[in-house]
C-alpha cells in the first residue's frame, strides 16, 4: 500500500490513520507526509472472502484516512509455459498466409477469458488448438499447411474465397471430425482419404469446380448429405454466353418476320377491300354500261354474275326470236302489202 498527502496542511490539520485487518491494528498510526510517499507490506497473513482491511482515523486526526495504491497478490495455479507450441508454430503460419489474422497477438489460449475469437482452446495445464472458426474472413488463396495442429477437432472454412485443392495433409489430423469447406473456390478431387472418413463429417458444396475422388469430375456429393455440382455445372457455365449468343439474335430475327407478316397481312386486306369496293361502284353503275355488263376483266361477286346471266339469257331469246318471226318490213310496207291483196271490187 502506498501513502501520500495529496495537499498542504495547514497548522490546524491533521490526517492519522490506523491499518486494521479484522478489526485489529497491525501498525502505528500512519501521517502520510506531503511530497513523499510511505510504503506499507503486508506478509505472512492467511486471507480469506471473508477477511476484512480498513483504515480507522485516530482520535487526534482531522481529516479522514487516504491511500494512493493498493497492490493485492495471490496464490494461482500452477505456472504454465503457455499453449503448446506445436500449436502456436501452426497459427503463426495461417497468419503469414493471410493478413487478416495478424491483429491477434499474445498467447492464443491464455488466460483462458483472453482467447482469440477464432480459436478454441483446451482446458488443460498446456492447452491445445481444438478447434479454428474462419468463416467469412476473407480468405483467398491456398491454404497453408497447418498439420501441426493435431489437436483440431474441427475447421470451419466456409464462406471465403479459398482456391487450389483440398491439402492432403488434412487427413492427417487425427482428432478432425468436422471440415467445413463450403462457397469457397476449391478445384479438383476431394483426396479419397477425406471423402471416405465416416467419421469426418465434410461440407463442400458451393465449390463449383470441385469433384468426387476417383470419377470423372461432374458432381460432388459430400458425406454430410448435401449435393454440389462439380465441372459438369462449369461447362454447362462455359456454353452459357454462348447459347445466349443465339438466342437473343433469333428473337429479334422471330420478331422482325412477325412483324413483316402482319404488315403483309395488312397490305392484302387493304387491296381486298379495295376490290370489294370497286365491284360494289360497278353494280350501282351498271345503268351506264353497254348491255349493263361490267368492263372486261372486271371483278364480279354472285350478284354480278347473276345479272350478267340474265343480260345473257335476254340476247339469246332475242335471236330466237329472230329466226322464228319472217321479216315483215316497215308499217308502211305491211300497209302496202295489205292493199294489194285486197280484192277489186266494182
Amino acid at each position: 500500500m502506498y501513502f501520500s498527502e495529496v495537499t498542504e496542511l495547514d497548522s490546524t490539520q491533521t490526517r492519522s490513520f490506523e491499518i486494521y485487518i479484522d478489526g485489529k491494528s497491525h501498525f502505528d498510526p500512519i501521517v502520510p507526509a506531503y511530497g513523499s510517499v510511505v510504503e506499507m507490506s503486508i506478509t505472512n497473513i492467511s486471507a480469506s472472502s471473508n477477511t476484512s482491511f480498513s483504515l480507522v482515523a485516530t482520535s487526534d486526526s482531522t481529516l479522514p484516512p487516504l491511500i494512493n495504491v493498493m497492490e493485492v497478490y495471490y496464490v494461482s495455479g500452477p505456472i504454465t509455459d503457455g499453449t503448446d507450441s506445436k500449436d502456436v508454430a501452426g497459427l503463426a503460419t495461417l497468419q503469414d498466409k493471410f493478413s487478416t489474422l495478424q491483429e491477434w497477438t499474445g498467447d492464443p489460449c491464455l488466460p483462458s477469458s483472453f482467447t482469440w475469437d477464432w480459436v478454441n482452446c483446451s482446458a488443460d495445464d498446456t492447452p491445445r488448438v481444438t478447434a479454428l472458426y474462419l468463416s467469412g474472413f476473407g480468405l483467398s488463396g491456398q491454404l497453408p499447411e497447418f498439420s501441426s495442429l493435431d489437436a483440431l477437432q474441427t475447421i470451419d472454412l466456409h464462406n471465403n474465397s479459398l482456391s487450389g485443392s483440398i491439402p492432403d495433409f488434412l487427413r492427417t489430423l487425427p482428432n478432425l471430425k468436422q471440415l467445413n469447406l463450403a462457397d469457397n473456390k476449391l478445384s479438383g478431387p476431394i483426396p479419397t482419404t477425406i471423402s471416405n472418413n465416416n467419421k469426418l463429417k465434410l461440407v463442400s458444396s458451393g465449390n463449383p469446380n470441385l469433384c468426387a475422388s476417383g470419377g470423372s469430375c461432374k458432381t460432388v456429393v459430400d458425406n454430410s448429405g448435401g449435393p454440389s455440382s462439380g465441372s459438369s455445372s462449369k461447362k454447362k457455365n462455359s456454353k452459357l454466353p454462348l447459347i445466349l449468343g443465339i438466342a437473343i439474335p433469333a428473337f429479334f430475327v422471330f420478331w422482325v418476320i412477325v412483324v413483316i407478316f402482319v404488315c403483309s397481312m395488312s397490305q392484302s386486306k387493304r387491296r381486298r377491300a379495295a376490290a370489294i369496293a370497286a365491284t360494289n361502284a360497278g353494280q350501282n353503275g351498271g345503268a351506264n354500261m353497254p348491255n349493263g355488263l361490267p368492263p372486261q376483266g372486271a371483278p364480279m361477286n354472285p350478284q354480278t354474275m347473276g345479272k350478267f346471266g340474265e343480260v345473257m339469257m335476254n340476247q339469246f331469246a332475242g335471236k330466237d326470236e329472230d329466226r322464228e318471226t319472217p321479216e315483215q318490213g316497215t308499217p308502211e310496207q305491211i300497209r302496202n302489202q295489205q292493199v294489194e291483196e285486197r280484192p277489186l271490187q266494182y
